[in-house]
């Protein structure tokens, strides 16, 4: 019986996919001080091409240098320079190597913005972060001016990456990031047009996609990263992300990426969180157990038609073709073992049944002082630090085109944060 994994997927505007699976999005840090695409990121995103997925998800692509999500990003937050340009197409024509599609996702970090970045970055309102540790600092609250001009920051950021052979965008509404932040009611206490009522909070990204839209034309591939729900009490629920994406399918995005959580409750990690998720009004099933969020996206699919796609959790093959067999899901996504095992759909594809959990061997704390996580702290610490083994990863992939997986947690906790501390130090130097 032939894959349903390796079937194309055309989209409403006329692109099509060369089959199911995609590289997600992840956070690489690899771009110069300057925010520009560099040379790790080319061999990076080569070996995810030739690794056989038909689309990659670029890591956040941010319209603002003040509000990174982390040191590293690459950053195209006005009409870039030559130089630029130059890095920005060479990264394309490697990720695009072997015919797949390769999106840019464009973000803005809003509150999740480091403190190391920006000690009082700009948000919906002036709620801070709820995590303890201090990474983060007291946002300040948009103007309507600001708000205007990062719709706008949004639409040149496509704009350029389509000139320089990107194949799609992705705008990014999830995970607590600035556009999820004016989704949530919890993160978003305006009282004006961009506040207040659920059209009101999902104004700043019909706006954003209606911008994206004019500039890149009709046949030109628009996502949304939209959470399924944040998994907080008093936050974005499903019934508010199904409306949303009704709203969507009516201004013509192409596809929607189902996902879910912020930094306070990072579900989609499989990061502890800081408080109890709160529970949604949508039926499980036993595919959940592998996948986070297909329940979400088969509640979905009965409401809307536009191409979905599930990431978080898919490790089996028969899980996926179930997710797409089922329809609730058009595209797989895949993350975290693309860090160790960058040929995974090429060997999904080719039959291979289960991918590696490499995740479930990772620690910080040793056996004897897991007793440690019973404190918010300790729990963020090791989470974050778990997360960073996966940074590490990419690194060595970007800088020698094979993986590292026997360096310890600590061991890349310690790379990680040193290799933070020194772009942050150079580009102050630089960037005035």
């Amino acid at each position: 019986m032939a894959s349903l994994l390796a079937e194309p997927l055309t989209l409403p505007c006329g692109a099509t996919l060369p089959n199911r699976i995609s590289k997600a999005a992840m956070t690489e840090g690899l771009a110069d001080i300057y925010g520009r695409a560099t040379g790790e990121l080319d061999r990076l995103y080569l070996a995810w091409s030739e690794g056989g997925s038909g689309m990659l998800l670029s890591g956040n692509i941010h319209v603002d240098a003040d509000h990174l999500e982390r040191p590293g990003n690459v950053i195209i937050d006005r009409e870039p320079d030559d130089d630029a340009k130059r890095a920005l197409s060479h990264w394309a024509a490697a990720a695009t190597r072997n015919g797949n599609h390769f999106w840019a996702q464009i973000s803005h970090a809003g509150r999740q913005t480091q403190k190391a970045v920006n000690a009082h970055p700009k948000a919906p309102s002036a709620v801070k972060l709820g995590l303890p540790g201090g990474q983060f600092g007291q946002p300040v609250a948009l103007t309507e001016e600001e708000i205007l001009n990062i719709i706008a920051r949004f639409g040149t950021a496509a704009r350029v990456c389509k000139e320089t052979g990107f194949t799609g965008v992705q705008i990014h509404a999830a995970h607590g990031y600035l556009i999820s932040q004016f989704l949530s009611p919890r993160a978003n206490l305006r009282d004006d047009r961009w506040g207040g009522s659920l059209e009101n909070r999902a104004r700043i990204l019909l706006f954003t996609v209606n911008t994206v839209r004019t500039l890149v034309g009709p046949s030109f591939p628009i996502s949304v990263k939209l959470n399924s729900a944040d998994f907080q009490k008093g936050g974005f629920a499903f019934e508010d992300s199904l409306q949303v994406a009704k709203w969507l399918q009516d201004a013509g995005v192409d596809l929607i990426e189902i996902s879910g959580g912020t930094y306070e409750q990072p579900k989609l990690l499989g990061m502890e969180g800081i408080e109890e998720p709160e529970e949604q009004n949508v039926a499980a099933s036993t595919l959940q157990r592998e996948a986070y969020f297909v329940d979400f996206a088969k509640a979905m699919r009965s409401e809307v038609k536009v191409p979905l796609m599930v990431t978080g959790g898919f490790r089996t093959r028969s899980a996926m073709e179930q997710a797409l067999k089922q329809g609730a899901a058009d595209v797989i996504g895949i993350g975290r073992p693309m860090c160790y095992f960058p040929e995974a759909a090429k060997r999904l594809l080719g039959g291979m049944e289960m991918l590696p959990r490499k995740e479930n061997e990772l620690a910080l704390f040793p056996p004897s002082l897991q007793w440690l996580k019973r404190w918010k702290a300790m729990r963020a610490i090791d989470s974050f630090a778990c997360q960073y083994w996966f940074y590490s990863q990419l690194y060595a992939l970007g800088k020698t085109g094979r993986p590292s997986p026997d360096m310890t947690v600590f061991q890349s906790m310690r790379e990680v944060e040193s290799t933070h501390k020194r772009w942050l130090k150079e580009r102050r130097a630089v960037v005035k």
